[in-house]
């Protein structure tokens, strides 16, 4: 007969069970502060770094106390701010910009003429070639018009010649020149407020203007095209650019006409050595071409804006890198 007990003496396995995690509410990363230093004022003529703080008598004066013993109160201090920290947004956007992966010779493209400038006006070999340069405000574009007599206004991004103003300072005020328009105010805040909406809220750039060597009276100046080959830099051309009749801008698509850079230096400056100059165009874009790939890698063509004021004196105005 079956037997039908229990057996109380065997062994029953323990059934695990896995614990469910406990929830954990995601935590929010902190965000880290980044330090920007402000900009410097981008002009040769002028000492790039702040100079150290001077101890004054007020400085070193002893500190006044209350009668019991602490200092009075003193007044919150505010930081003062500084005056050119957009100068350095377009520095930052170039330096974090992506660039492709495109055919030989194409590379990076960076549109900020204020951030190429910035870089430039780094080496003490480069910046006496760089026209002074500052952003686009009315005071600073009063600053400007009291050290020189006549300056260029530009966007920061744009090619073509596209959107350049040129001012000059004349007796009765100001005069200030679009395509082959000039007009006339007698002050600052007008030709601030005459100026400012043919930006059409783009930033802008002002400039020292130059006064070139022309042909004919009309300006000439020069592109300097050099493209990426494998590891190695090659230039593609060297050429004159003269203005048409009427203009200050020598772009091509601006009714400009091309010569060779031996005919627009021989006919401009008859008394300078062409081969010199075009040696010193050469050196200066090789130069440039080596800072501007350390700061900007992956670019891969680049055309230098080259003018030679009636002294023979060259000048960069600009870099592009998307040259045509």
């Amino acid at each position: 007969m079956e037997d039908n007990r229990i057996d109380t003496t065997a062994v029953v396995p323990a059934t695990t069970m896995e614990m469910v995690p406990a929830y954990e509410a995601p935590v929010a990363p902190v965000p880290v502060p980044i330090a920007v230093e402000p900009a410097p004022i981008y002009d040769p003529a002028t000492a790039f770094a702040v100079p150290e703080a001077v101890a004054t008598p007020e400085a070193l004066a002893p500190v006044a106390v209350t009668p019991n013993g602490f200092p009075p109160p003193q007044p919150e201090a505010v930081p003062p701010i500084p005056e050119f920290d957009e100068e350095m947004v377009h520095v930052q956007r170039a330096l974090m910009n992506p660039f492709p992966k495109g055919a030989a010779g194409t590379g990076r493209m960076l549109s900020s003429k204020w951030a190429k400038t910035a870089v430039l006006l780094s080496h003490p070999s480069i910046a006496p070639h760089i026209p002074p340069t500052r952003l686009y405000s009315e005071a600073n574009l009063k600053t400007m018009l009291d050290q020189h007599s006549m300056v260029v206004i530009k966007p920061v991004r744009g090619t073509g010649g596209i959107g350049l103003i040129k001012i000059s300072r004349v007796d009765s005020g100001y005069s200030y020149t679009v395509s082959s328009s000039t007009r006339r105010v007698s002050s600052i805040g007008a030709l601030h407020h005459a100026v400012k909406p043919l930006q059409k809220g783009r930033p802008y750039m002002i400039q020292k203007g130059i006064h070139l060597a022309t042909i004919a009276g009309r300006p000439i100046d020069y592109r300097v095209k050099i493209v990426k080959n494998g590891d190695k830099w090659e230039f593609r051309a060297m050429v004159g650019r003269v203005a048409r009749a009427g203009l200050f801008v020598t772009n091509l698509c601006r009714g400009g006409r091309q010569v060779t850079s031996a005919q627009g230096i021989g006919r401009s400056l008859p008394n300078v050595s062409v081969a010199a100059k075009k040696q010193e165009m050469r050196n200066l874009t090789n130069l440039s071409v080596s800072l501007l790939e350390t700061h900007f890698p992956g670019i891969g063509q680049l055309g230098f804006d080259y003018g030679l004021d009636k002294s023979g004196k060259i000048w960069i105005f600009e870099v592009n890198t998307r040259p045509k």
